[in-house]
């Protein structure tokens, strides 16, 4: 039986474990789950047998995450489309939450998520634990099952793959330039939304199937402002969705809702990453089963 102390201590740490159980997984649900796991698999154990809780949860939490990534990788083969991370979503004035200390972790952004969900299972585990939390390649090699020089190779290719990714800009420059390319969808000029774009911008669109979308990603500003404009005006024709800002992965991005729901609930979100002060990514997220991390109430 866990003593109200050691509950306590738990609850402490919640946020920690979530905040590294979402960036091995790229997923809410999964993240929520393994923290629950962990909880349970602590009141297993004798408390003497526990020196660090924090690390002792750290590496029971990466343990559960690692088998949630394998199970996902055979869930991908079947996905219809472009497999995204899921978003974490909110709004300042949600009641606090665990997620909101996630995303306030750079490490969190989209951008950085979309590169981690491109690495092996094993990849992923040795880069997160390594460079973000300082874990020793000897504790992780235990983790993975592997030696520690192969755990140490692993997160030198996972790190390779990771500087692909921009660096987080500034929020005001980040607002700055979606606010740009938002007020150019307005307009309907290709030619003005293309200019609030980045020459190597893509658009990347997660809908398993269950609303059109581009299944490939799209490249190119003035091919993504086409698709954006075509989005753009169905979404304004469609009746009873709402559109609105909120942070996505802790940066603005907006959302759709169905007002007539009973909790204001998100159909879809869109995320973007930006680059030299224009937006060089953008993420459709369009699948409603991938947005149980949208708080918005």
């Amino acid at each position: 039986m866990v003593s109200p102390l050691l509950a306590d201590l738990f609850e402490s740490h919640r946020a920690h474990l979530l905040s590294v159980a979402y960036r091995l997984t790229g997923s809410v649900g999964d993240a929520e789950d393994a923290v629950q796991e962990s909880w349970l698999r602590m009141a297993g154990v004798h408390q003497s047998e526990i020196d660090d809780l924090r690390a002792w949860l750290t590496t029971v939490v990466s343990r559960i995450c690692l088998d949630h990534l394998r199970s996902a990788a055979v869930r991908r083969e079947s996905y219809v489309g472009q497999w995204l991370p899921e978003p974490i979503v909110t709004t300042p004035s949600r009641t606090p939450d665990p997620l909101d200390v996630v995303v306030r972790n750079q490490d969190s952004r989209m951008a950085a998520m979309v590169v981690l969900d491109a690495l092996t299972p094993q990849q992923r585990v040795a880069l997160v634990l390594h460079d973000s939390l300082d874990v020793p390649f000897d504790e992780i090699a235990e983790i993975l099952g592997v030696s520690a020089d192969a755990a140490r190779q692993l997160a030198v290719r996972a790190r390779k793959a990771a500087a692909k990714a921009p660096e987080p800009v500034p929020d005001d420059v980040h607002d700055q330039a979606v606010h740009k390319f938002l007020a150019a969808l307005a307009t309907g000029d290709v030619v003005a939304v293309a200019a609030t774009l980045h020459p190597d911008a893509t658009f990347v669109a997660d809908a398993g199937g269950t609303t059109k979308t581009a299944l490939n990603v799209v490249a190119g500003a003035e091919k993504i402002a086409r698709l954006a404009l075509g989005l753009w005006r169905k979404h304004l024709e469609e009746p009873g969705l709402d559109m609105g800002f909120a942070a996505v992965n802790g940066q603005s991005g907006l959302v759709l809702t169905d007002p007539n729901s009973p909790f204001g609930r998100p159909v879809r979100v869109l995320g973007f990453s930006v680059r030299d002060g224009k937006v060089w990514a953008a993420y459709d997220f369009a699948n409603v089963m991938k947005l149980s991390g949208a708080r918005l109430r």
